[in-house]
């Protein structure tokens, strides 16, 4: 297998019009798995079940030079009880840029270390047997656009991991607590949004509860959506959530409710998602404030990324807030499990994409900078869309950053910032390197 790799990514990667042309698995979407039970949703249970498989490939090859660095590889069963569920494949901890192959086809193009990532693997796989293959790769390319990064080392692969899900279920999510129009309590505004991915017309319900902070029921619903084969839509949920203004989100007081999101089909409740949701109001004003409420925040900033492990970045987390930092700016997407504990324990993040290319900032001619290399718009639009969709439903996420410090201006990041704006989202985008130009809210 070694020769196959070296010889497709050889002829792969020599141009980057080539890779761009290339499968994309690649998705883009909140993080979360779906579980099968409530209890286990609750405490994340993931053991025990067919539909969760933890990925961990063997080093199979190392090389010094080259594009192909290494070659991890690992045995994947398939069992039949999948021919009615799409398969995820969720990547993070890599330990450097990676492309990725399935029974020898290679389905994406190469994918920067810092931002864990989905991939929709399903038309790769096949019953029985099968090989996945994370082949490392050195790409000058990528470490122009992420010059100015340190990735944080944790154990290669943690959290990497295929999950099946019902082809009748939900894709994605946007769910928000905010003020309603006299300022009197929260309105939950829940967008599910939902797949069928079979050829016959079928109709999905989608439900939930949302429980306060104290443990009060304070909503359910279930609602049902005829869907055509091959489809997806968009259920929208706006209910009144009263007696909610003493649990606004604050990092003096971070409650959070407990929302289930749940799918039934023939009257059966099937796949469960988990949520935590703060109730908080976020925006910005034109003197170059952040706002909640409609208040302008007075923030006390640190530069600060996730640890190795979830118990210290929590410990250092509680550690920094005690000192008064009310905010932290991470370098690039960090794990999940960072925005929950900021979520859980009273901290403001400025999210950032996975791109800092400071060296040739100043260079605008095109190609002369990273950002105003229109052959790289591709790989800019994925990190920042991916960073936004994994990030857009903690309340914890008071802004958003196209790129760190200097990284130069252009093309790509204009395209970058209007790709964001499109999504709707009352929360500031900023680009310090954008110098007075257009492509940042403050």
């Amino acid at each position: 297998m070694r020769t196959i790799y070296l010889l497709l990514l050889s002829a792969v990667l020599c141009s980057l019009a080539e890779v761009s042309a290339q499968a994309q698995a690649r998705v883009a979407r909140s993080e979360f798995i779906c579980y099968d039970k409530r209890e286990d949703a609750k405490r994340d249970l993931r053991t025990g079940i067919d539909k969760h498989i933890v990925v961990d490939p063997q080093l199979s090859f190392e090389a010094e030079e080259g594009a192909v660095r290494a070659v991890y590889e690992q045995s994947i069963e398939v069992p039949a009880s999948w021919n009615d569920y799409n398969a995820y494949l969720h990547m993070e901890s890599v330990g450097g840029d990676y492309t990725l192959f399935i029974n020898g086809k290679q389905i994406s193009a190469p994918v920067d270390r810092f931002t864990p990532t989905e991939f929709f693997i399903s038309p790769y796989l096949e019953q029985g047997e099968n090989r996945l293959a994370v082949v490392v790769v050195d790409e000058p390319y990528m470490g122009e656009v992420a010059e100015d990064i340190t990735e944080v080392q944790r154990q290669r692969f943690t959290n990497c991991y295929i999950f099946a899900q019902r082809k009748l279920g939900i894709y994605d999510f946007r769910v928000r607590l905010v003020p309603d129009s006299l300022d009197r309590f929260a309105q939950l505004r829940l967008d599910v949004v939902v797949d069928n991915a079979f050829s016959t017309d079928e109709t999905i319900e989608v439900g939930y509860d949302i429980y306060a902070p104290d443990g009060k029921l304070m909503d359910y619903s279930v609602n049902g959506l005829p869907m055509v084969g091959y489809s997806r839509d968009t259920l929208s949920f706006t209910p009144w959530i009263y007696h909610s203004n003493p649990n606004r989100w604050t990092p003096q007081n971070p409650k959070l409710y407990d929302l289930m999101l749940y799918i039934k089909r023939s009257g059966i409740l099937w796949e469960y998602i988990p949520l935590k949701v703060g109730f908080g109001d976020y925006g910005y004003t034109d003197e170059g404030d952040i706002t909640a409420f409609d208040k302008s925040l007075t923030l006390n900033k640190s530069r600060y990324n996730a640890a190795a492990d979830r118990a210290t970045t929590e410990k250092e987390i509680k550690a920094l807030k005690a000192k008064g930092i009310n905010c932290l700016t991470p370098d690039y997407p960090q794990p999940r499990w960072y925005y929950d504990i900021c979520d859980k324990v009273g901290i403001y993040v400025i999210d950032c994409a996975a791109i800092s290319s400071p060296s040739r900032g100043d260079d605008r001619a095109v190609g002369g900078t990273p950002a105003n290399a229109p052959w790289l718009l591709d790989d800019y639009l994925r990190r920042v869309e991916t960073m936004y969709r994994r990030a857009q439903n903690h309340i914890c996420i008071i802004a958003f950053r196209l790129a760190g410090d200097s990284s130069g201006n252009g093309y790509n990041l204009y395209k970058a910032y209007e790709l964001l704006k499109s999504y709707d989202d009352p929360r500031p985008i900023i680009y310090e390197g954008a110098d007075g130009e257009w492509n940042s809210d403050l």
